[in-house]
């Protein structure tokens, strides 16, 4: 039995990521179009299998604009009220934000998670810091909406922040995740016939609802007006 189900949406694409820069709450400026639209096919799919019985209730976000931009599309599809959660912002940049990401990563030598308890620019996280900050605000979060369905507006980092979490992993571990845009993430948390509890990863990074190619129409009737 399925008792709570947490399904994470990275957000569509942004205008930082079309242009390589780090998109912080100082300089994110929302979706691109191709953004919007690939959000729309991911809220058209979780419409679809909102069932009455099982619907999901919330749809949170984190306070980036890209991110309750990706919110707002899917909780319109979905008829559910938004909830800016600030638990689900991203990492803190501190001087990379709004920098070209080939600048940080050159200069860091890889990646945030690459390096895991440095900064990779003046006043920002280190990749730990960042994973015990959110995967403890993932948890309460969990404790609160225990026995819903819902759903977040997520970054990448949050999608990992939520396995770190549920998969029981160490900070700073070398495992990495693929997380594309509009992707969805299910973790379901399940109860046995002998009332044993765990959560379980349905499903990680799932896109196919960007690729899905549309059913033909169906042909008219000879009579139908044209």
């Amino acid at each position: 039995m399925i008792t709570t189900e947490l399904l994470l949406v990275r957000h569509g694409q942004a205008h930082c990521n079309a242009a390589g820069i780090v998109g912080g709450p100082r300089t994110c400026t929302g979706l691109t179009d191709h953004g919007r639209h690939q959000m729309a096919l991911v809220a058209d799919r979780l419409a679809a299998d909102n069932f009455d019985t099982s619907r999901i209730t919330t749809v949170y976000t984190g306070p980036r604009l890209r991110l309750r931009e990706s919110a707002e599309i899917l909780a319109h599809a979905l008829n559910a009220p938004i909830v800016v959660e600030p638990g689900l912002d991203g990492p803190r940049h501190g001087e990379a934000d709004g920098r070209p990401w080939q600048e940080i990563t050159a200069s860091f030598r890889g990646h945030p998670p690459t390096h895991p308890d440095r900064p990779w620019a003046s006043r920002s996280d280190t990749w730990n810091d960042y994973l015990h900050r959110a995967t403890g605000d993932l948890a309460d979060l969990l404790s609160r909406a225990a026995g819903q369905r819902i759903v977040a507006a997520a970054h990448g980092e949050t999608v990992i922040a939520g396995h770190t979490l549920l998969l029981g992993l160490p900070t700073g571990s070398r495992v990495r995740f693929t997380v594309e845009h509009a992707s969805l993430t299910r973790w379901q948390h399940r109860r046995d016939r002998f009332g044993q509890d765990s959560w379980w990863l349905d499903r990680h990074n799932d896109t196919t609802h960007l690729h899905a190619t549309p059913p033909a129409p169906a042909p008219a009737p000879a009579d139908a007006i044209r």
